[in-house]
C-alpha cells in the first residue's frame, strides 16, 4: 500500500509542482519528480525539526510538494532553464 500512496502522492506534487514552476512534462515525469520531491522535502522538513513524509495525509502532501518546487527549481538553476 506505500508504494501505491507514494505514487499518488508524488504524481499530485509533481503536477502541481510543475505547474506552479511553469513545466511541461509526462506523467511518468511528474511522478518521478514527486517521489525524489518528497524525500528532498522530507530531508528539509528534518532540518528544521518537523515531520517529513507521514502517509497518506495533507501534511506529507504539502512537505511532497515542497520538495518538488525545490527540485525543479534546482534542475532549472543547472539546465539554465527559466521559471
Amino acid at each position: 500500500m506505500s508504494i501505491i500512496v507514494w505514487i499518488v502522492i508524488g504524481g499530485l506534487a509533481g503536477w502541481i509542482a510543475g505547474m506552479i514552476m511553469k513545466e511541461q512534462g509526462s506523467l511518468v515525469k511528474n511522478i518521478v519528480v514527486g517521489i525524489v520531491g518528497a524525500l528532498v522535502g522530507g530531508f528539509i522538513m528534518s532540518f528544521f525539526g518537523a515531520a517529513g513524509f507521514t502517509g497518506f495525509n495533507l501534511w506529507s502532501f504539502v512537505v511532497a510538494l515542497i520538495g518538488s518546487v525545490v527540485l525543479l527549481a534546482v534542475i532549472n538553476l543547472f539546465t539554465g532553464k527559466k521559471a
